[in-house]
């Protein structure tokens, strides 16, 4: 299947891996911490994903940080 990568997912996805990296999470522990599949984490911060805002909250709970920290730069497309 193909998939076409947002701007604003890819965007997301590195976010996304920046901040989990930061915070010493593997993919797969993190991915268990938010409680979503590493699979579809993986895809997240590809950009193959678009994640719905119930997923942007949960994943930004479980880093601790608030969701505008979590989307940082996105709505600007930078």
């Amino acid at each position: 299947m193909l998939q076409v990568k947002t701007p604003e997912c890819v965007h997301f996805g590195n976010r996304l891996r920046e901040l989990r990296k930061q915070r010493g999470f593997s993919q797969e522990g993190f991915a268990d911490h938010a409680e979503v599949h590493r699979t579809y984490l993986g895809g997240l911060e590809r950009g193959e994903r678009n994640p719905t805002l119930t997923v942007m909250v949960k994943i930004a709970r479980a880093m601790g940080v608030p969701l505008s920290k979590l989307v940082q730069g996105v709505e600007a497309g930078k």
